[in-house]
């Protein structure tokens, strides 16, 4: 805990952002960071609270000690706070940014509603170790002898990896894309996350024995088994990629898109990657369409403002959430509230109880969205059909399962009940000898911490498979 009566005395505080009017012209991050002292100041309002929700099952999947580090910010010891935060979490300065800090909702002082900020404290801590030079490669001592391979180098791969390297196992990262980091570097914008912040980690992971292979695709230039026979176990963390098809009228029409091909898109051009190749997708002098309430279609509406829409709808089919939640009957679990998110707030006209009808144009080319209210069972209701205009259209319904294609069908792996490779987290084990699965092609799509979590316990079972035991934490 930090101060005593640091909670009655003092506010919660966050990090500022840019005005939106500055920082829709840049793809840059715009949170304004709070000086040390404040960053200690909110640290000391953690309480002595009993029994710390915000690093139990219902607060962070990686279970920070978050009590323990706010309490040594507090007394200026950031050094060790920030060995504390490395003990559990690979890479804070990655979750101190895009998590939606479940923490933070299951802190005690949220049912007053003023929960410490500790998503503002981890990134605290996060960037003063980097910048102190705290943060540095960790390789083994003694080696194993024995040889894994890492498929997918998202949150889940990456994490897995660096504690396996870390246990003295030979680790090799393969991975589709020019560069790692999966959905992070891909699927992220920057201004949520530079992606400098990823070459760091595999420049620290590089010093402690992990190889990178680039622009291999396991499954298709890459057979499966031929990993399986050249190394001592494999494990799979390539992610949940297929979209959820709405199979609406008129999605063929030109200018209608999944959400995910236009970020990747775009994040490819902010870090020179060479987009060329494929047909352009910019709103710019456009008017915009999202259809879809999630993240992704959050990070649609960010980039489509920076790309200089004309305007930007975001359609929803769930109602309008309550503006508070009934704390004794939620807390400490995820609340279901209004939220805005950073670029709903930059000028989204937001549509809620609107279920998408279809899509209308006129020479092959999308001109409108038709929608129509929903009733308490989300079905239309005759006579309330409305347009919006639209020049370009991004479905942004989520992802039902990785995909088939490649390496899940080249083994006949057996899937889960909701297509995702089956295997418990437990020990993380497929149906096949010696090959695991982890992070979002195993629990489904979900958030980065907990790709993170899985990496990480998978890293400790593969570890156990091949020694027998592991000092690895789970």
């Amino acid at each position: 805990m930090g101060k005593v009566t640091g909670f009655l005395e003092i506010d919660r505080r966050e990090a500022k952002y840019q005005p939106a009017s500055d920082r829709i012209r840049h793809f840059r991050e715009f949170t304004l960071p709070l000086p040390d002292a404040e960053v200690a100041n909110q640290a000391s309002r953690c309480m002595d609270c009993g029994v710390p929700f915000c690093h139990g099952p219902n607060g962070c999947p990686v279970h920070n000690q978050i009590p323990d580090w706010n309490d040594l910010v507090y007394n200026g010891n950031w050094e060790e706070a920030a060995r504390n935060l490395h003990s559990t979490n690979n890479f804070p300065e990655f979750t101190g940014r895009i998590c939606p800090a479940p923490c933070e909702e299951a802190c005690t002082l949220n049912l007053e509603d003023v929960p410490v900020a500790i998503k503002t404290v981890e990134q605290a801590i996060a960037d003063r170790a980097w910048k102190a030079g705290w943060v540095k490669p960790e390789p083994a001592a003694h080696k194993t002898g024995r040889k894994v391979a890492v498929v997918g180098s998202g949150p889940a791969g990456m994490a897995a990896a660096q504690q396996l390297a870390r246990a003295g196992h030979e680790v090799h990262v393969y991975e589709r894309e020019p560069k790692a980091g999966g959905l992070l570097r891909y699927g992220i914008p920057d201004f949520k996350m530079e992606k400098h912040y990823i070459d760091r980690r595999v420049t620290q992971m590089e010093g402690e024995g992990v190889t990178f292979h680039y622009g291999v695709n396991v499954g298709v230039t890459t057979p499966l088994d031929e990993l399986l026979e050249g190394h001592d176990a494999v494990l799979m963390c390539g992610g949940s990629e297929a979209p959820r098809d709405p199979a609406l009228p008129g999605q063929e029409l030109l200018g209608v898109h999944y959400a995910m091909p236009y970020l990747v898109q775009q994040n490819r051009r902010v870090g020179h990657e060479d987009v060329s190749r494929d047909e352009p997708i910019l709103a710019a002098g456009k008017h915009v369409v999202v259809i879809g309430g999630g993240d992704t279609a959050s990070d649609c509406v960010g980039t489509a403002f920076r790309q200089g829409a004309l305007s930007v709808h975001q359609l929803d089919i769930r109602p309008v959430p309550p503006l508070k939640e009934d704390k004794l009957a939620v807390w400490p679990y995820w609340p279901t509230k209004f939220r805005t998110s950073s670029s709903q707030a930059e000028g989204a006209e937001r549509e809620f109880a609107a279920a998408t009808l279809g899509i209308e144009g006129k020479k092959g080319h999308v001109t409108s969205v038709k929608c129509a209210r929903v009733d308490a069972k989300r079905q239309p209701i005759p006579g309330t059909e409305f347009l919006i205009k639209a020049d370009l259209v991004f479905i942004a319904l989520g992802f039902i399962h990785p995909l088939r294609e490649g390496m899940l069908e080249q083994e006949g792996l057996a899937l889960d009940k909701r297509g995702n490779v089956g295997a418990t987290d437990l020990d993380y084990a497929t149906s096949v000898p010696k090959l695991f699965a982890a992070g979002d092609m195993r629990r489904g799509q979900s958030l980065v911490v907990w790709a993170i979590r899985e990496g990480r316990q998978a890293a400790q079972s593969i570890d156990t498979f091949l020694m027998g035991s592991s000092v690895l934490p789970r």
